[in-house]
Parts: structure tokens; sequence; C-alpha cells
């Protein structure tokens, strides 16, 4: 069976960089995929899966799936497309997103006969913004209900097993004071901006009363329009993170107070709240990655260890606390790349980093077999799953 799964990756391999390479050079933005939406669901049904496009309150999502007559577990191939603003395919996901359903379509020439059905979900916008990390939708509108497992694999600078990611609650804050002129009466004006800048001076002065691994960072978006002129509405937005999400409900609801507060001192107006999609830790499952590490092994790789270190956030942890899932890295540069870097863009789409997409398609593809040949094994990783839960709460 390994032998099918990489001849089928095998005869398929010089398309899929071709397309990766035109995602590339066609980089788009949090729900704006429509070029890699197109491309990527078109190639689905191409492999013979059933597509349906927009889903989940995202136009540029996808569902693509193919299920045997034999019953079998349900398998998910999570498939990112999503650019940076600006410096474009930074991330990898030009190449995440082709390896995933490279990985499907390879265990698809099997699954007729050992059982099961395959899904494909395009999840676009995980590197955040306005209705952002689509995971989180999937999750929350049962896309993963009757699913046994996920995977995915993310584009590196080494291999790795699934690392530890921040849960992230990204929030927008808005004042609205009253404008007057800064010198001749300012006493009639009301100043959105001074309550924004409470907010970071409060926000400081919290910091040493968290916990190590919780972060506050922001950025004013919006101060006003002239020094001259009371400035009648600020904007900033804010990242709050944190190691768990049950550390992270509570600096929510600290820094939403800070909020309340510089509101009620300055006599201004405020709005606050999410400006996408909360996203959770990653919970690893060990068992789990420990399959992908043996296929792994067997081409010749070896693992590089952390030490601990996170990999900033991702909605994969929104679906990592529903089923148990595995995003180990792939090595597409010999040397270290800072992710959303330069050097990073170069790699995704030079030589190493198309031949990840070979190699990753192989890992995934055998991994998932394995779950479906070994039902005593699947349950005991979704057993292991359910305890790592348990002792996140």
């Amino acid at each position: 069976m390994k032998k099918n799964i990489e001849s089928a990756v095998l005869k398929r391999i010089d398309h899929y960089k071709e397309i990766a390479l035109d995602l590339h050079a066609h980089p788009e933005i949090c729900n704006e995929e429509f070029y890699a939406c197109n491309c990527l669901s078109t190639l689905c049904t191409q492999e013979g899966f059933n597509v349906t496009v927009g889903v989940a309150g995202h136009p540029t999502g996808f569902d693509a799936r193919y299920q045997a007559q034999k019953t079998g577990p349900v398998i998910v191939f999570l498939a990112e497309y999503d650019a940076l603003p600006g410096i474009g395919h930074a991330c990898g996901h030009n190449l995440f997103g082709v390896t995933s359903i490279l990985a499907a379509t390879a265990l698809k020439s099997l699954i007729d006969e050992v059982g099961g059905e395959i899904r494909i979900y395009g999840t676009p916008g995980e590197e955040g913004g306005t209705n952002g990390s689509a995971k989180a939708s999937f999750v929350r509108d049962h896309y993963f209900d009757d699913v046994d497992a996920a995977l995915c694999v993310h584009p590196g600078h080494l291999h790795s097993l699934t690392v530890e990611t921040l849960a992230n609650d990204p929030v927008d804050v808005a004042f609205f004071g009253k404008p007057s002129h800064a010198a001749a009466a300012p006493e009639l004006g009301i100043n959105a901006l001074e309550a924004l800048i409470q907010v970071f001076n409060a926000s400081n002065a919290m910091r040493q009363h968290l916990p190590k691994d919780v972060m506050i960072h922001g950025i004013i978006t919006d101060g006003g329009v002239a020094p001259n002129i009371v400035p009648e509405y600020a904007k900033g937005r804010f990242y709050l993170r944190a190691n768990t999400r049950s550390t992270l409900r509570d600096v929510y609801t600290r820094f939403e107070n800070i909020v309340k507060g510089a509101a009620l001192s300055t006599g201004c107006e405020y709005e606050f709240g999410l400006f996408q999609n909360a996203v959770d830790d990653t919970i690893i499952t060990p068992s789990f990655d420990n399959l992908y590490l043996k296929h792994l092994q067997d081409y010749g790789h070896h693992v590089v260890s952390r030490d601990g270190s996170t990999f900033g956030s991702s909605d994969v942890g929104n679906v990592s606390y529903v089923v148990p899932t595995i995003q180990p890295t792939i090595n597409i540069s010999d040397t270290f790349i800072a992710g959303h870097s330069p050097e990073f863009k170069a790699a995704a789409c030079s030589p190493q980093g198309l031949e990840s997409i070979q190699l990753g398609a192989q890992l995934l593809a055998l991994t998932a077999l394995d779950l479906i040949l070994s039902p005593d094994l699947l349950q005991a990783i979704k057993k292991e799953h359910q305890e790592r839960i348990s002792n996140q709460s």
C-alpha cells in the first residue's frame, strides 16, 4: 500500500508543483483567496472529490469529499492557501494547500479497498483579518462533528512534530469622543485618543501581574486627524495571547475592564470585541505525532526539538480541541528562515520548497492510512486526545 501511495504522488507531483508556483505568484489575503480557492477546488473536482465552495460563512472556503462504499473512519486534510498582506506567501501556504490535496488524493487511490471517507477542508484566512481564522468557523458550524482525525503539515526551516501554539483573541478597541479646538476650547472636547493611550498604559501596568505566558500587543490604527483638533475617534487593534484558552478567558475579561475604565475616566463611548474568530491553543496528541514520526524516519529524516518554544498562533488549534490533530513542520530550507520574512517567501517557491510537497503528501497519506487500518490504534489516539483536553481545563 505504501508503494501505491508513493506511485499516486509521483504521478502527479510535477503538476502540483506548478500549481504551488502559480499560487505563489498570485498571493491573496484573508477571505479574498478567490484565485486560490478556484484553483484548488477545481483540482479536487478533477481528482474525483465532490466539492462545495463557499462554506462555513467563507466565500473562499471549500469542502471536498470522497466516501468509499465500505465504512471506516472520516479523515480530514486541512488546506491553507492565504498569503500575508504586503509580502505575499511568506508563510508557505502555497505549499500547504497543495500538499494536503495531494495527500488526500494519494490516499483516495486506496480508500475503496480499505474503507472510510476522505475530506479536504479549504480553510481561508489562517493569517487572520476580518472574519479570519476560518477553521474556527468550520468547528462552529459542525464540520468536525463526525470526523475522527485531522492532518496537515506546515512548511518550516526544519522537520518537527506538532508544536505548541498560543490561544489568541484578536480584538478591536474604538473610542468615540467630541471634537473641539485643542487650544481655543479644549474644555469642550472629549479626547478619544487619550482613552486609547490609557488602554496601552493600563495594559503595561497589568503585565507584571499576569502569568508569564500571557502576551498583549497592539497598534493604533486611527489616532486623529490634526494636532489642533481634539480627536473625536480613536481605534486600536490588539492581540491577547496565552498558552491556553482557559488562561486567556481571564485575560480577556481583565482587558475589557481596562477599556471600560478608560472610557469612564475620559467620558468617551467605546466599542470592544473580536474582529475575527478567536484562536485556540493546540492540543498535542503525542501518539498521533508518533505515527507521522515513524514514516518520517523511514524516509531517512529526523525531527529537531524546539525546546518548548511555541509557534505563534494558528486556528489549527481550534480543530485540535474537537478531534485529534497533527500539524508537523517540514523542512523547506537548510538554514534558519523566520516566518513572514522575505527569506521564507523565497524558500516557498524554491526547488527545496517544492520538493517538500512530495514528502509531505506521502507522510500525511501514510499516517492517515495507519488510522484506517488500525481501528484500535485510532481509538487509543482519540482516548489520549480526550485526556489531554481534560488536562487543559
